[in-house]
């Protein structure tokens, strides 16, 4: 951050001193020493992050940092410790995919941050739903598309494979629209297909057989809600989680629509769940057509709604990659192993 020579946040300290900076390195000095072992991680996990994200040496000794390597990486490795810095200090949580998050956007040039650190104080950073439990911010930039598209659409497709936090990113915006009182209920679907296994008979009621298709769904409402407010909107009805197969027949209106896992979706499905929009309602349709389940012969109703509704006004079509994997690091390169895999084989036939 660059301090001005004028005006009323002239003299202000920053919150970090820079030290000595040449070809090969620089060190940078925190001002709170309980919020730079914070920012530094658990054993330096997060520094640990960074040296190998941007391949540069970092030593950290107490709230001193030198960094060491080619000048533009250890700029965008100071840049990063900066931003995430500036978000300790306003008191927001910073996480393991926070920084993948800064850093990703350091490597493409882009912003993170909101004002980041030599931004001029206008530069937007990325997308984020704020919600009352905790903010949720875009780690990549196809993500911050894909909230942008959220925000902006009544329908949005969300393609791509798992780890990209298609499903995660719906379920907080529709979250966001329920407690902004901009939708009166979050009906949450998936279609009960099993993953090229049998699981034979379930036993219980119908919500005890259904839980195990859709408890990928109630891991994220917790993780975005207080359990007890979500218990008690799953006992009022204003969250509903049901298997695709119960939504023929209704109009779903004031309500923020999710489908999940809908490559598992056939042509006739697919039609007949986007059809149930209703009046001020917003929908998201998410999928994996790498991972298609439905028996041999039998068509995605994911492949085919994207293709014939592509040019259709107020539907927006988000395509995720590889590269935009933030679960684990190690999960995109198996998703990059397995795409490889599938491009020699084309390559061969």
């Amino acid at each position: 951050m660059r301090l001005p020579s004028s005006g009323p946040e002239a003299g202000k300290k920053a919150p970090w001193e820079r030290g000595r900076e040449s070809t090969d390195g620089l060190t940078v000095t925190f001002d709170d020493n309980r919020l730079a072992s914070v920012l530094f991680g658990r054993y330096g996990e997060n520094l640990a992050l960074i040296e190998r994200r941007l391949g540069v040496n970092i030593d950290q000794r107490g709230n001193h940092v030198s960094i060491e390597g080619p000048r533009d990486a250890c700029e965008k490795a100071r840049k990063t410790l900066e931003g995430l810095y500036n978000e300790l200090r306003a008191g927001r949580d910073v996480t393991s995919g926070d920084v993948e998050g800064a850093l990703r956007a350091a490597q493409t040039q882009t912003s993170f941050f909101d004002n980041e650190p030599g931004a001029g104080g206008d530069k937007a950073g990325f997308g984020d739903i704020r919600l009352r439990k905790r903010a949720v911010r875009a780690r990549t930039q196809m993500q911050d598309a894909y909230i942008r598209a959220m925000k902006r659409n009544t329908l949005v497709f969300g393609i791509g494979p798992a780890g990209t936090g298609k499903t995660w990113l719906a379920v907080a915006h529709a979250v966001h629209l329920y407690e902004r009182r901009e939708v009166d209920r979050i009906v949450l679907s998936r279609p009960a297909v099993e993953a090229g296994e049998r699981l034979g008979f379930l036993p219980g009621d119908m919500r005890e057989k259904v839980d195990p298709y859709l408890r990928p769904m109630y891991d994220a409402l917790y993780d975005l809600m207080d359990r007890a407010l979500v218990e008690r909107a799953l006992q009022s009805g204003e969250i509903e989680i049901a298997p695709l197969a119960f939504m023929r027949g209704r109009t779903l209106a004031h309500a923020a629509v999710i489908l999940d896992e809908a490559q598992n979706t056939t042509p006739m499905q697919m039609k007949m769940f986007l059809t149930r929009l209703g009046e001020h309602s917003r929908m998201i349709v998410t999928g994996d057509p790498s991972q298609i389940d439905l028996p041999p012969g039998q068509s995605s109703g994911l492949v085919e709604a994207t293709a014939l509704l592509g040019d259709v006004p107020d539907i927006a079509q988000i395509k995720f990659t590889g590269a935009d994997v933030v679960r684990h690091e190690l999960v995109g390169r198996i998703v990059a192993a397995y795409d490889n895999a599938d491009n020699n084989k084309k390559k061969s036939k």
